[in-house]
C-alpha cells in the first residue's frame, strides 16, 4: 500500500512547518502533532501510513515513542522514520534498534526524505 497519509511528531513549530511544505508539495496529506501524546491521540483518528518522529521532544521522547509502538499490536509494523539533530552513528543505531524504519538527520535534506519515504512505500 502506497504511503499517502503521513504524521510529524516535533516539537519545533518551523521544523514542522518545513517538512510539511516538502511533503505536501510532494503530494503527501499531512497533519502534525507536538507531543507523543498528542500523536497516539490523533493515530487513532487519522491512521497515518508513516510517522516522522524528531528525538528530543518534552515528555516521551522519539526513542521511547518508537519503543511503545512497536509493543502496540495496532501499530507494529507502521513505519516510522527517526529525524534529529543527533547525527552520531550511536544515535542512528539506538534509532534502529528501538524499531525505526529509518533515520535522518536535521537539517533535513529533502530529497534525501522524499527518497527514504518511497522506497517504503
Amino acid at each position: 500500500m502506497p504511503i499517502q497519509k503521513i504524521l510529524i511528531v516535533d516539537d519545533s513549530k518551523t521544523e514542522t512547518m518545513f517538512f510539511t511544505e516538502v511533503l505536501r508539495g510532494a503530494g503527501f496529506s499531512v497533519s502534525s502533532a507536538s507531543t507523543a501524546a498528542e500523536a497516539l491521540m490523533q493515530m487513532q483518528i487519522e491512521r497515518p501510513d508513516l510517522l516522522l518522529l524528531d528525538i528530543v521532544m518534552p515528555g516521551t521522547n522519539g526513542f521511547e515513542f518508537t519503543r511503545q509502538l512497536r509493543r502496540a499490536p495496532h501499530y507494529a509494523n507502521l513505519p516510522i522514520i527517526l529525524c534529529s539533530t543527533k547525527n552520531l552513528d550511536s544515535d542512528k543505531w539506538w534509532g534502529m534498534r528501538q524499531g525505526a524504519t529509518g533515520y535522518i538527520t536535521k537539517p533535513m535534506v529533502p530529497a534525501e526524505l522524499l527518497t527514504k519515504i518511497r522506497a517504503l512505500g
